[in-house]
């Protein structure tokens, strides 16, 4: 299988490309410059690897939460590919690709990504028996001081920018249910082909127009005195 995948969702900008087993990738954190990168680095691992767009099994990206630039840019690219070349999409959340930074012995995984205007993209993981990680619940925009584990007991690893917004705010408020956290960690498209690659596998992938991107946001243009506002109006 090859698969070339695109994860531009957060200031973090990265390509990665699967060619039967082995990855190749990009990545650099590179505010504002994720249009400018994305498709040269795919020309690039293409060429490293000696093969051409037409060999392309289909295409994999990082489908949000995130920054809205951003994941409409990961849309936008890999829909262009995609059509040109009549091959399916494969979608994947970018928080559960986030996920995959935290320790792989921990069976208890909390990714959260800095929103910006006071608020974070959060989402439960657990660990199944054959390692791969099961969102509990769903995908939340939440104020970082809000957020509240299940009261079960368990001790959860953090891993996204998410613990580092609001100064801290998630790891201050968990911080007795966090066996470790890892504010710096940000999604990669090697990440996203961990995902992708057995998910094509069983026949997931999707044409490219169906392909929706995940904001969580209503109005991704909201100011943060209207997201202030609509807070104090809901009570």
């Amino acid at each position: 299988m090859k698969l070339l995948a695109f994860e531009t969702a957060t200031e973090a900008c990265s390509v990665a490309l699967y060619v039967d087993g082995q990855v190749l990738e990009r990545f650099e954190v590179a505010p504002r410059r994720h249009a400018e990168l994305s498709l040269p680095w795919a020309e690039q691992l293409l060429a490293e690897a000696g093969i051409s767009r037409s060999q392309l099994d289909g295409i994999a990206l990082g489908r949000g939460p995130g920054a809205f630039t951003g994941v409409r840019l990961a849309i936008a690219i890999a829909q262009g590919i995609a059509l040109a070349l009549d091959k399916p999409l494969l979608p994947v959340s970018t928080l559960q690709t986030l996920a995959l930074r935290a320790p792989q012995d921990a069976p208890c995984v909390l990714a959260s990504i800095d929103a910006r205007m006071g608020e974070i993209y959060a989402a439960r993981y657990l660990r199944d028996a054959d390692g791969s990680l099961q969102l509990q619940d769903r995908e939340l925009l939440i104020a970082p001081d809000a957020y509240a584990l299940p009261d079960d007991g368990r001790a959860w690893a953090g891993v996204g920018t998410g613990f580092g917004a609001g100064e801290g705010a998630l790891a201050s408020r968990l911080q007795v249910r966090l066996h470790s956290v890892d504010a710096q960690a940000l999604p990669r498209a090697s990440d996203v082909l961990k995902l992708a690659v057995p998910a094509m596998a069983r026949g997931e992938g999707i044409a490219p127009e169906l392909v929706q991107p995940a904001y969580l946001r209503d109005n991704v243009a909201l100011t943060l005195v209207e997201q202030q506002a609509l807070r104090a109006a809901k009570g």
